[in-house]
């Protein structure tokens, strides 16, 4: 099987949890919400994250500053993230929703090759 899925809220505030099947390996995504802002005058919503991904084969940690659209429910944007510190070649291209303090992960295309992964 190329993909599946497995997606829930944590009982962590604000955080998310995802299985992508990567070139039949489970990657966990997670996604936590640590720190979201706004300008007044701005038309952007800043969302930082601590987000991890991790395969039996490894695992890495980074936060990431994540600008959204305000006003717009759910807000989306593209997110590239490359897999080899958990041990699998490859980028994953992503499309992040921010709806309800929340991040999920909409569609994931794996590249080189865009395999569909979500």
């Amino acid at each position: 099987m190329v993909f599946s899925l497995q997606s829930f809220a944590s009982a962590q505030e604000g955080c998310t949890h995802e299985t992508l099947i990567v070139k039949g390996t489970p990657v966990r995504a997670s996604y936590c919400v640590t720190r979201t802002s706004r300008a007044p005058s701005s038309r952007e919503v800043l969302v930082t994250v601590a987000q991890t991904f991790s395969s039996p084969k490894g695992s890495f940690s980074e936060d990431a500053p994540l600008q959204f659209v305000a006003g717009v429910d759910p807000a989306r944007v593209i997110q590239d993230v490359d897999l080899t510190q958990a041990g699998i070649a490859g980028t994953l291209h992503l499309t992040l929703s921010y709806r309800s303090g929340l991040i999920h992960i909409e569609a994931a295309m794996l590249t080189p090759g865009a395999i569909t992964i979500k």
